[in-house]
């Protein structure tokens, strides 16, 4: 006869979601993803929302000081 494990596991411990990124205010492609991601998120739709967070926070822009803002792209 096999013993069967009958007792809880330990507590699961979850953290807050990260805070939404910003958009670059003079980014043409930030600011429509930040529409988009507004448009999701009053739609209900939240995966799609955290799709946009995901774009805007991985669209390439320039370190501060170095010109415009935008990486040129290859």
């Amino acid at each position: 006869m096999s013993t069967e494990k009958t007792t809880m596991g330990p507590a699961v411990h979850l953290m807050y979601p990260p805070e939404p990124p910003l958009p670059i205010p003079d980014c043409g492609v930030c600011v429509a993803l930040a529409k988009q991601r507004q448009q999701a998120r009053d739609r209900g739709d939240f995966s799609a929302a955290t799709d946009a967070d995901v774009e805007i926070r991985n669209h390439p822009h320039r370190t501060r000081g170095r010109g415009d803002g935008h990486a040129a792209m290859a």
